[in-house]
């Protein structure tokens, strides 16, 4: 029976997508692994891999088709021996774009096309008995002797594919269905932020100028994840002025000797290292909020937010208490130059305990930055300035100033918890050398 080639969700908050590049077309054969199209998520552009074997008898949603949600059928594939005649009604219209016109009215239902072929239940045995197997799956476990209805399938619909056998053993247990559990941890969307109608705006600003602006993927994501944020989060905000001129003197030093191997450190790069450094010396402070409880992380897995035309992305460097002020560097340049191209991979901009916002560049001297959940803390960096300061023999000198504002979840740091992890980045920052020991 012929399959559908539904359309995937490549990262954990992909609702939909746009469909940008079929690199295939219709009757060519491919195999799994093989790329099928190019994605555009919310965060990125990312390929899409077959499944399965076969022939793609009909492309059901075309190239740069946007809105196209999750588990919609985008193509049609076919088994050995089938033809086009076979699509039938699994080749029915593809479910229509929803346009959200307005806040107050509620969003047009995508209805998927629908398709003979039943979800399978655990260990893909529906009612009938029927197992839903592609050829090449049968044959290798006829060849290995394995009980195709003790498996559970991972291709549409949990259809076995050729992966699912050659990673299965002969007599293996049916696997029991984790279908509820995975729909528990999808958990529902959150909206775009609450206010007036887009009528009632249109409405206010008739007779004036202005240029409408579609929301893209990634606005609209930042819109409903930030809304969630400031509406569940309880922040709580701690400042700090920093003195920078031992570490401006040793970073000019560092620079000096590096300059020989192309490495250049940047202020940044000691605000991260000096941060992962606290979350080890705080280590109470390195948790994040998981619903129902705390999980603190032993490694400092830091995000650092990079601006990109359109949003932003939080790359995160992993393990950064471990790695140099070099290989930090490099590795945040990396990562800030593909953020920019959009060609992060999910689990590159997923995770971490802990983030840093900087806007110092931009001359701004302080702000207070909001917490990506589930985030236990974010630092925003502004710029360091020069001021006067009186130093501890009680005189006034002229010293260089940066101000940071730490956003912490009550839920996960209290107050005076978040007052030793400040503590600790400002020693940290304000003794450089301390870092390298």
């Amino acid at each position: 029976m012929p399959t559908e080639i539904l359309m995937p969700a490549l990262s954990p908050t992909m609702e939909e997508g746009t469909l940008a590049k079929w690199l295939v077309k219709e009757g060519d054969e491919v195999k799994s692994g093989d790329i099928l199209a190019e994605i555009e998520t919310d965060k990125a552009t990312m390929e899409f891999e077959a499944v399965d074997e076969g022939v793609i008898g009909k492309i059901l949603i075309g190239d740069a088709t946007e809105g196209v949600k999750v588990n919609t059928p985008i193509a049609v594939l076919l088994e050995e021996g089938e033809s086009a005649d076979d699509i039938g009604d699994v080749a029915a219209k593809p479910a229509p774009k929803v346009e959200d016109k307005s806040t107050d009215k509620a969003e047009a239902k995508t209805e998927a096309p629908k398709s003979e072929t039943k979800a399978p239940a655990a260990g893909n045995d529906d009612k009938g008995g029927r197992i839903f197997a592609s050829p090449l799956a049968r044959r290798i476990a006829a060849d290995k002797g394995i009980d195709l209805s003790a498996l559970k399938g991972s291709g549409p619909k949990g259809r076995i594919v050729k992966a699912d056998v050659e990673n299965a053993k002969p007599g293996q247990a049916p696997a029991k269905a984790d279908a509820p559990k995975a729909e528990a941890a999808k958990g529902a969307a959150p909206a775009l932020a609450a206010g007036p109608s887009t009528d009632a705006v249109l409405k206010m600003y008739e007779g004036r100028q202005f240029e409408e602006v579609k929301l893209d993927g990634m606005r609209k994501t930042i819109a409903a994840r930030l809304t969630e944020a400031k509406q569940t989060i309880p922040h709580f905000y701690l400042r700090r002025d920093i003195k920078l001129d031992a570490l401006m003197k040793f970073r000019s030093q560092l620079n000096k000797q590096l300059e020989g191997r192309g490495v250049k450190l940047s202020v940044n790069d000691f605000i991260i290292k000096a941060c992962a450094l606290a979350l080890q010396s705080v280590p109470d402070a390195n948790a994040v909020w998981a619903g129902d409880r705390l999980l603190k992380l032993k490694p400092s897995d830091v995000a650092v937010a990079v601006a990109i035309e359109g949003g932003l992305f939080t790359p995160v460097l992993k393990d950064a208490d471990m790695k140099s002020l070099s290989a930090l560097s490099a590795e945040m340049k990396d990562l800030a130059a593909r953020a920019r191209d959009r060609k992060l991979a999910p689990h590159e901009y997923q995770g971490g305990s802990f983030a840093v916002s900087n806007l110092g560049m931009f001359g701004i001297d302080n702000f207070d930055a909001v917490i990506n959940p589930p985030h236990g803390a974010i630092l925003a960096v502004g710029s360091g300035v020069k001021k006067p300061v009186v130093n501890e023999a009680g005189e006034i000198e002229v010293a260089t100033v940066m101000s940071v504002t730490l956003s912490v979840d009550h839920r996960v740091i209290d107050g005076a918890l978040g007052a030793e992890l400040l503590k600790a980045i400002v020693e940290n920052l304000e003794n450089p050398m301390v870092m390298l020991a």
